[in-house]
C-alpha cells in the first residue's frame, strides 16, 4: 500500500470519465526491477493471446451457433454467473431482476452461498471440481454446462473477464441472448483492463492498447449491457460501442435500511472489503487530522480483507487506534449504519456503490471520492461531499464540517435519504420491467 495522496487535475469531459481508473505511475527516474518488467511482459503476452483467442472464438460461435429462439410470453429464463463476497450484494442485484414481471426464473452459478430469493435457483460446481481445477475455472465450466443443458433465453456475467466473455460465447452457441453486467465501470476495459484486479489483464500493470481494442470489440458483441451508473455508458459510447445500454445499480430494501430512531454512537462509518482499491489508509489519515478538531471522534470500519492487519498496524502507528474500530465482516450492516452519523468512502475506483446507497437510505450523508458513478447519487454540498481522491486533508475538513454543524448534518441526512429512495427495490423492479419488455420485443 502506498502513501501517495496526490490527486490528478482533470478536464471537464474526457478526463472526468476516466478519473476513476487513473493509475499510479512510477516517477520518471524510478528504475523498475528487471523481474517485475519481465513479469509484466509475460502477462502482456498472455493477455494479448487470450483476447485474440476470445475474439476468434466469438466469431466462430456466431457462425456455428444455434438460431435464436423466441421468448415465451410467460417471461424469460436467465442464467447468470459472477464472483461475490457478499450475500447482500447478490440479493440487491438478483432480487429486483427476479421479481420483474418479465422474468420467469433466474439461475445463479456461484461458488459462494446464494441467499434465498424468490424465483432464483443457485447452481454450485461440484466440490471435487473446485479442488482439482480451482474455484473460478470450476464455476465457469459449470456455468457453460448449465447453459448447454437448460437453454435459457438470456445468459449473463458480472464483470467482463472472464464471466462476461464466457457468457457471450455460450450464448451464441445455444441461441440465447447475451448480457454483461459492467460492475467495475470503465476500469474493466480502459488501457486493456490493467487497472482491474484479480484477472489476467490486471496482472499486466501497465496499459496495452491492443488488449483494450480487443476488449472493446468483445463488449460490442453483447446484446445488452447493464451498467451501475452513467459514466460507464458515456465511456463505451465514446469508444464506439453501440450496443444497448441500461443503467441498473441494484435495489435497496427500505424496510431493512431504515433511518435511526435513536442517537448514533459513532461519528463515521465505512463499509467494504479491506483491499487496495478502497484506499482505507486515506480514511485513517483523515481521521488522524480530524481528531485534532474533534478529539472524541469515533469511526468504525465494517468489512474484512487481506489488508486488515496492515491497516490496523497503520492505525496504531498514527495513534488513532482509540478512535477507529475494525469490526470485521458483519451480517447485519444496517444496524451499524443506523448507529453512525456519516458515511465515508475513500476508493480510487467505484461504480455506483451499493454500500453508499444503503448508508444514504439510512439517512447518512456521504463523504466520498469523486470517482466513477458516485456523483450519480451524491449531490455535492446537498446530501454529501465529493472529494478529490487521495485527499485526506479534504476528507478531514468535510468530516469535521458535518460533525460540528448539527443543522447541516440534519439537512444532509434528509436529502441523502430522499435521494437514495430512487434506488429502492420497487423502483428497481419497475426499471427491470421496462428493460425486459424492451429486450423481449427486440
Amino acid at each position: 500500500m502506498t502513501n501517495d495522496y496526490s490527486s490528478n487535475t482533470v478536464t471537464p469531459v474526457e478526463r472526468a470519465i476516466t478519473e476513476t481508473v487513473q493509475h499510479d505511475t512510477e516517477p520518471a527516474a524510478a528504475v523498475v526491477p528487471f523481474r517485475r518488467r519481465l513479469r509484466r511482459g509475460f502477462w502482456h503476452v498472455c493477455a494479448r493471446l487470450s483476447t485474440l483467442g476470445w475474439v476468434v472464438l466469438l466469431a466462430v460461435a456466431k457462425v456455428i451457433g444455434r438460431r435464436r429462439r423466441p421468448i415465451s410470453s410467460q417471461g424469460c429464463n436467465i442464467l447468470l454467473t459472477g464472483r461475490f463476497d457478499s450475500a447482500n450484494w447478490i440479493r440487491n442485484h438478483l432480487g429486483p431482476l427476479a421479481a420483474s414481471e418479465g422474468c420467469a426464473h433466474v439461475w445463479m452459478v456461484s461458488t459462494n452461498p446464494v441467499p434465498a430469493v424468490p424465483k432464483v435457483t443457485p447452481i454450485y460446481p461440484p466440490q471435487w471440481m473446485v479442488r482439482v481445477i480451482g474455484a473460478t475455472q470450476a464455476r465457469l465450466l459449470t456455468f457453460a454446462w448449465a447453459t448447454l443443458c437448460r437453454r435459457p433465453d438470456w445468459v449473463g456475467g458480472f464483470y467482463l473477464v472472464a464471466n462476461g466473455i464466457v457468457a457471450a460465447l455460450v450464448a451464441r452457441l445455444v441461441g440465447a441472448r447475451s448480457m454483461y453486467f459492467c460492475v467495475g465501470g470503465p476500469a474493466e476495459v480502459l488501457d486493456g483492463g490493467c487497472h482491474s484486479k484479480d484477472n489476467i489483464t490486471g496482472r499486466m500493470e501497465t496499459p496495452d492498447a491492443v488488449v483494450e481494442s480487443r476488449l472493446l470489440k468483445i463488449v460490442g458483441t453483447f446484446d445488452t449491457i447493464i451498467t451501475m451508473g452513467t459514466k460507464a455508458v458515456t465511456f463505451f459510447r465514446e469508444k464506439g460501442v453501440h450496443t444497448a445500454f441500461h443503467v441498473v445499480s441494484g435495489g435497496i430494501d427500505p424496510s431493512q435500511f431504515q433511518r435511526a430512531t435513536e442517537s448514533p454512537r459513532y461519528d463515521l462509518i465505512l463499509t467494504g472489503r479491506l483491499v487496495e482499491i478502497k484506499r482505507i489508509d486515506v480514511l485513517l489519515h483523515a481521521v488522524k487530522i480530524a481528531a485534532e478538531r474533534v478529539p472524541g471522534i469515533k469511526a468504525v470500519i465494517v468489512g474484512d480483507g487481506p489488508l486488515r492487519d496492515s491497516l490496523q498496524a497503520l492505525s496504531a502507528d498514527l495513534h488513532i487506534d482509540g478512535h477507529v474500530s475494525f469490526l470485521g465482516r458483519q451480517d447485519d450492516v444496517a444496524t451499524w449504519l443506523r448507529r453512525s452519523k456519516v458515511f465515508a468512502l475513500t476508493s480510487d475506483s467505484e461504480g455506483l456503490s451499493l454500500s453508499m446507497m444503503e448508508a444514504m437510505m439510512c439517512g447518512l450523508p456521504a463523504i466520498v471520492s469523486d470517482v466513477g458513478d458516485l456523483g450519480d447519487l451524491v449531490d455535492d454540498g446537498v446530501n454529501g461531499y465529493l472529494v478529490p481522491r487521495r485527499s485526506p486533508e479534504v476528507f478531514a475538513e468535510r468530516i469535521v464540517e458535518l460533525l460540528t454543524d448539527k443543522r447541516k448534518q440534519k439537512s444532509f441526512s434528509e436529502a441523502a435519504h430522499n435521494a437514495a429512495m430512487r434506488y429502492e427495490t420497487d423502483a428497481t423492479i419497475q426499471r427491470w420491467d421496462r428493460i425486459l419488455a424492451e429486450l423481449t420485443q427486440s
